[in-house]
């Protein structure tokens, strides 16, 4: 019998239809049935048309369905995905520009740091809506694929507080640093074997060997001396060369996980490079997404000129979730690093904490082996954001706003750069702009609306633009751009 995937937030363009793409290209799963579900009728409607034509251009018997009715999706899913951004960019707005006027100058503002703790209370609930709605009414053995950011934190409240669904956390930043590794070694990357382990977006290379060959003390050399990348990583090699490891993630990602390099905004550019939002730029990936949302609403009647995707085998991406499905439906093995529970894979992390590490799977389930403990340099970094990832997890949770505070001012870089009375008000800001997100702080937004209109306020930057901010492009700037202006 074929199985069936839902598809939650489909109206992600790019996950949604590379996601089908993947899972089509194994032959035993091109009966696969999709139901795709979204809140924005619009987008779902659009990815839907783009899908249903790619299948039936295949000539493949995959169906697809789009329904705004979530549970009816989910009825009988053998896997859900998760690609939800709740809040949209219109709460993302407010996760970057808030922080700003009190001097917290971020890049992506997804996974820690204000824009992340907010992100976190935004989207933790309606995950844990997901996981009821898996349990009453998907396939008894459902898969839940969380690709939502803030990862950790995500993955984390669905395993503590999701009714039992069976839920793994996917991100593609281990395979992208992987083709970092290898491009610097000069190896070709099927050749270079890493072991990889930490928590999401704070993952550590402790182990890169090539014919059996250790060379993860060649990397710092390696990557110090690289044309592009001694200027584009500048932070990442910093942090190579002070603790000793790679770590998987941007420069813009990690610069903004730490106290180090973002707390001075003066100091800024000498650690960022902005060739490419992803190097540091501030507010870049808000940018790049206004930009892509504008520009497919623009430009979706193109979309449908152009030829449809040939699904099949050969034509297959290197996201986790379908070699995991494959795995699990046809008994092939696949090593892949994904989100799980810690429960002592990594020795000296928190058990309760989720991490990153090297996963096994096939038709036995999903197997985890022990890492064993973490650099301790590389650990305490790590413990550092795992605090502030239970807080804010607790928080979102119980709508605890006094958790909330807490974890912003145990965050690494909101700590370096405000005091607590700084810290109070910015929260009290960010629930009040973000109050129709969280249902669970109703009480804590009444409170902080009625701080904000008494008494003396702290006095922040107004309009402050941060370090580093590009002007975000209008369609006609765009379409001038491509040509066609």
């Amino acid at each position: 019998m074929a199985i069936r995937i839902a598809v939650v937030g489909a109206g992600s363009i790019g996950f949604t239809r590379g996601q089908v793409r993947d899972v089509l290209a194994v032959p035993e799963l091109q009966d696969t049935r999709f139901a795709f579900t979204d809140i924005n009728e619009r987008n779902l409607e659009m990815v839907y048309k783009l899908v249903k034509r790619d299948i039936k251009a295949s000539g493949l018997p995959a169906k697809v369905t789009a329904t705004t009715d979530r549970r009816e999706a989910f009825k009988d899913a053998d896997y859900v995905f998760s690609f939800v951004r709740v809040g949209g960019l219109e709460g993302f707005q407010t996760d970057i520009d808030i922080p700003l006027k009190y001097g917290v100058d971020q890049c992506v503002g997804d996974t820690l740091a204000p824009g992340g703790i907010m992100y976190a209370q935004r989207t933790i609930p309606v995950l844990l809506d997901f996981c009821r709605d898996i349990r009453e009414v998907a396939a008894p053995d459902c898969v839940f694929i969380n690709h939502s950011n803030p990862m950790a934190m995500n993955t984390w409240a669905c395993l503590d507080h999701g009714h039992g669904a069976h839920t793994i956390g996917l991100c593609h930043g281990v395979e992208g640093a992987h083709h970092q590794i290898a491009h610097v070694l000069g190896l070709p990357v099927e050749e270079v074997d890493v072991i990889a382990a930490g928590i999401n977006h704070q993952t550590w290379f402790v182990g890169v060997r090539h014919k059996g060959k250790d060379l993860t003390g060649k990397l710092l050399k390696a990557f110090e001396k690289h044309p592009t990348y001694r200027q584009t990583e500048k932070v990442r090699i910093d942090m190579l060369r002070r603790f000793g490891y790679y770590s998987t993630e941007s420069n813009g990602h990690l610069s903004e996980y730490v106290p180090w390099y973002r707390k001075r905004l003066d100091e800024i550019p000498q650690w960022i490079d902005l060739s490419s939002w992803i190097n540091g730029e501030t507010g870049g990936y808000l940018r790049i997404c206004t930009e892509g949302r504008n520009w497919f609403e623009h430009d979706f009647p193109n979309w449908m000129k152009a030829d449809p995707w040939a699904l099949g085998p050969g034509n297959r991406g290197k996201e986790h979730g379908s070699y995991i499905i494959e795995s699990l439906e046809t008994g092939r093995c696949y090593r892949g690093h994904f989100n799980v529970r810690n429960n002592g894979c990594i020795t000296n992390l928190p058990e309760d904490a989720v991490v990153e590490v090297p996963v096994y799977v096939d038709g036995n389930g999903v197997s985890i082996p022990i890492v064993g403990d973490l650099p301790a340099g590389c650990a305490a970094v790590c413990n550092a954001s795992i605090n502030v990832q239970r807080l804010s997890v607790r928080a979102a949770v119980t709508g605890d706003d006094t958790l909330l505070r807490q974890a912003m001012m145990m965050d690494p870089l909101t700590g370096a750069v405000c005091n607590p009375p700084e810290i109070w008000q910015m929260v009290d800001e960010m629930l009040v702009a973000q109050a129709e997100w969280l249902p669970q702080y109703k009480r804590a937004v009444k409170a902080a609306k009625k701080r904000l209109k008494s008494g003396e306020r702290i006095p922040t930057r107004e309009g402050y633009e941060g370090a580093a901010r590009l002007h975000t492009k209008t369609v006609d700037e765009m379409e001038k751009e491509r040509g066609n202006g």
